[in-house]
């Protein structure tokens, strides 16, 4: 697997910390989630190919445990607030003094520098601040934000895991690691380059949900079906655009120019009226086959069913029966191996990676003793 034989060290955090750790270990690295005793995970379907210690930072020899274990791992993930690990006396000075190789990857909200960098947020907040938020709803309501994939997951999570794999390449050459300052808002506002960079095409030039984009189109928009369900379009292009047209039986010399913006309105609502006369599985049998832009909107159950993802594996099931989505991108010859297994219980696996780490028993039972550490031991079912 691409990232075979590089060991993480992913400190427990919300949502985007736990993500950009289950990338890595898809794709090979050896994970080590270090948990607060007495915790649980309360994100454990992102712990996927994980083993997890758990451990007490706020105790010195908490913090004595961690730094042997950074001092031999190839990166330190960590989900907190500026000054949060200076304050354990875990700031990147201290740690790259001792392990020049390692990277350190610092995930955040705000970023480590700048006046909101000490505050709590989520995903909400950071793609507020990123200016996406904006240019998100319908024209006549409020922005909303979608879901929380935007910030947390793509501007945090992934951003973040693309951070270390470019340093993890940069450090074949020169060597060292270091300190990767990944956050929500930069992350975020990055991936909305293309908004910025067309700022002088006009494809914006309309006020929120008006725009070909982000709704205001009649071709680039969904509708509702006959049975409460909907179809995406995306006929954009002329030609595509054509072929939708003929779909749903109009006439396009009975129409308006696709591009007259005051006509989309209008337009929109013959469309409605036309997609509301058939079923989500009459327009399939339509549109399907063709380039006319047109899919159906599929809910979590028929996703996995159709046969697109089912003919090329797009989706995987774990040994409790759990769907998730198949690692992406697909790399043709060191492609990702997830763990089919369940997910680790906290501390399940203390002792055996303390162990690794050339602890000794003695030290491990006493560091027990002393509610340092925490150790959940599977036992056999009979």
């Amino acid at each position: 697997m691409a990232l075979q034989g590089i060991s993480v060290v992913e400190l427990a955090g919300l949502a985007p910390g736990p993500f950009c750790g289950m990338v890595l270990a898809d794709f090979g690295a050896r994970v080590i989630r270090v948990d607060r005793p007495g915790s649980r995970y309360d994100l454990s379907c992102l712990a996927r190919g994980k083993r997890s210690l758990a451990l007490d930072l706020k105790q010195p020899r908490g913090v004595a445990v961690l730094r042997r274990l950074c001092a031999k791992s190839d990166v330190l993930l960590e989900p907190f607030r500026s000054g949060v690990m200076e304050r354990l006396q875990l700031g990147p000075e201290i740690l790259q003094r001792e392990n020049p190789r390692l990277i350190y990857a610092r995930l955040s909200g705000f970023g480590q520098s700048g006046s909101f960098s000490r505050l709590a947020g989520h995903d909400i907040n950071y793609l507020a601040l990123s200016g996406v938020l904006s240019k998100i709803g319908r024209s006549d309501e409020n922005p909303y934000a979608p879901l929380n994939l935007l910030a947390d997951f793509a501007g945090g999570g992934l951003m973040c895991a693309l951070g270390i794999i470019m340093a993890l390449f940069e450090r074949t050459r020169s060597g060292k690691g270091q300190v990767i300052d990944a956050n929500m808002v930069e992350g975020t506002a990055y991936l909305s380059s293309f908004l910025w960079k067309t700022q002088k095409l006009n494809l914006w030039k309309a006020p929120r949900g008006q725009n070909m984009l982000d709704g205001g189109a009649p071709f680039y928009t969904t509708y509702r079906t006959a049975d409460g369900e909907f179809m995406a379009v995306g006929a954009i292009e002329p030609q595509f655009y054509e072929l939708l047209i003929k779909g749903l039986e109009l006439k396009p010399d009975e129409l308006p120019n696709q591009m007259s913006m005051n006509d989309w309105p209008e337009m929109k609502k013959k469309f409605a009226d036309v997609f509301a006369k058939k079923t989500k599985a009459e327009w399939c049998q339509i549109f399907d086959g063709t380039n006319a832009c047109v899919t159906p909107v599929l809910t979590f159950e028929e996703v996995v069913s159709h046969d697109h993802n089912k003919e090329r594996g797009s989706f995987i099931t774990s040994e409790e029966r759990d769907v998730s989505p198949r690692p992406a991108p697909l790399l043709s010859d060191t492609p990702a191996v997830p763990s089919f297994k369940r997910d680790p219980f906290v501390g399940e696996h203390t002792e055996e990676i303390l162990k690794e780490f050339g602890f000794s028993l003695k030290e491990i039972d006493q560091l027990t003793s002393d509610k340092i550490i925490e150790s959940h031991k599977v036992k056999a079912g009979l």
